[in-house]
């Protein structure tokens, strides 16, 4: 039979809950839990590689549900869980996994608006949840009261007694936060505390420890009455969890303060981790589309894909299909031909005749008749330039004498000569001359 594993990410402990083998999920005490506190490892990827590590040791875990506090949070648990390549798990937000909990036990039985109060390591959490859809009205979050505090003001409180010294060092300052923590927690069910450490003994009685948290306890019950004046909404009942929800005086402090029930479950700091677990699902992997042959791929139904063509720049576009010619305007073809042609001719060596014959044809150009065709224009598209098409036939050029050259005077001005053999004219261009290229190969006899 598969089980389920249910996780609570908090800063201080890292909590993992699983039904006892071969037993349902339930909101019974028939869970083992675990505990790992946090050290200086980010608490995302402790709480991946811990149910990494469970899932190797059970493999009959069938699914995994972890609460999460913010939606930060949750993309730090994605993360990290993708890291360690899980996939079988779900991410449930903690007010939802702290209500499916008391409502398995009936703890919160007719009782259809409640405020949760969740004294945590790290900070308070105050919500207004409505218990019927479980939805959440208003919320806030302080760190300004936290266990971390009410450790910090019994290790205050011991060294100005005088029998704990200073530490010196922060590795000594850590050791005695963490024997004040396990004061704090002693306290919960003893009435004093005595316990040795390095320093000196730590000894504190519980009303010494009330009175020195009295404070505390008070601002957050005061913050948690301003959360629901803020929420607008009535309340019938005060749902207190986290570990320091242990501790008797708060729901003292805090029934005083709301005037309605205060409600603490067995075992507060690991109600999440079990609330969790009873909303653990397996996960349905996305099967790939089956695909017959003959049948086109289609898009899976649900999911927006973009095909290649949608996603590549125009000029990464497929060719066209057979059969469609592309437009080309008859002056890149002129242009690229006389191109070719000039090129063959350098490199057979009629570079310096060529160019010499034609420094020639310009100073004779008064006389030369050239025998080649009108030039023609094409009309095409007006966003095309037009440039002039000529023939591919042989030029025969008459010799005559130079005429008598006549000197102008300032007030007259020369006459433009006209153009010459193998001269293109373009309005607003300087004549442009093109070589006459001899055949490269002799005509056959």
């Amino acid at each position: 039979m598969s089980s389920v594993l249910g996780v609570s990410v908090g800063a201080g402990a890292v909590r993992l809950a699983r039904p006892h083998a071969g037993s349902a999920p339930q909101a019974g005490p028939a869970y083992d839990i675990q505990t790992i506190p946090v050290g200086r490892q980010p608490v995302e990827e402790l709480t991946a590689e811990a149910i990494g590590v469970t899932c190797e040791a059970t493999p009959d875990v069938g699914a995994t549900a972890i609460s999460y506090r913010s939606e930060q949070q949750a993309r730090a648990l994605r993360a990290a869980m993708a890291r360690q390549q899980l996939t079988n798990y779900e991410l449930v937000p903690e007010v939802v996994a702290a209500l499916e909990y008391v409502h398995r036990t009936g703890e919160i039985r007719g009782i259809s608006s409640l405020v949760v109060y969740d004294l945590g390591s790290s900070g308070l959490t105050v919500s207004v949840v409505d218990a019927q859809n479980r939805e959440v009205r208003h919320s806030e979050r302080t760190s300004d009261i936290s266990g971390d505090y009410l450790d910090s003001l019994i290790r205050e409180q011991q060294i100005a007694s005088g029998r704990i010294a200073h530490p010196q060092d922060p590795a000594g300052l850590a050791a005695l936060d963490a024997l004040c923590r396990e004061a704090k927690e002693q306290l919960s069910s003893n009435t004093a505390v005595a316990l040795p450490s390095e320093q000196g003994l730590v000894l504190l009685a519980q009303e010494n420890f009330e009175a020195l948290i009295m404070l505390a306890i008070e601002s957050s019950a005061r913050m948690a009455r301003d959360v629901i004046v803020r929420s607008d909404r009535p309340v019938h009942g005060v749902l207190a969890i986290g570990g320091c929800a242990r501790i008797p005086l708060v729901a003292k402090v805090l029934e005083r303060w709301m005037g309605v029930p205060v409600i603490v479950p067995a075992e507060p700091e690991t109600v999440m981790a079990r609330g969790a677990a009873l909303l653990a699902r397996p996960v349905r992997p996305v099967a790939p589309p089956v695909v017959h042959p003959g049948q086109p791929l289609t898009a899976v139904p649900g999911e927006n894909r973009l095909d290649d063509a949608d996603l590549a720049p125009a000029w990464l576009s497929a060719p066209a299909a057979r059969g469609e010619r592309r437009g080309v305007s008859g002056a890149v073809l002129a242009v690229s031909a006389l191109a070719v042609v000039a090129a063959i001719g350098l490199g057979l060596g009629y570079g310096p005749q060529v160019l010499e014959r034609d420094s020639h044809q310009q100073g004779e150009g008064d006389t030369a008749v050239p025998t080649t065709s009108v030039p023609r224009t094409t009309t095409l598209d007006p966003s095309i330039a037009v440039a002039p098409a000529t023939t591919t036939e042989t030029v025969h050029e008459s010799v005559a004498v130079p005429p008598r050259r006549t000197e102008t005077t300032e007030d007259q001005a020369p006459a433009p000569a006209p153009p010459g053999p193998n001269t293109f004219v373009v309005p607003g261009l300087p004549p442009i001359v093109v070589p006459t290229i001899p055949p490269l190969f002799p005509p056959p006899r």
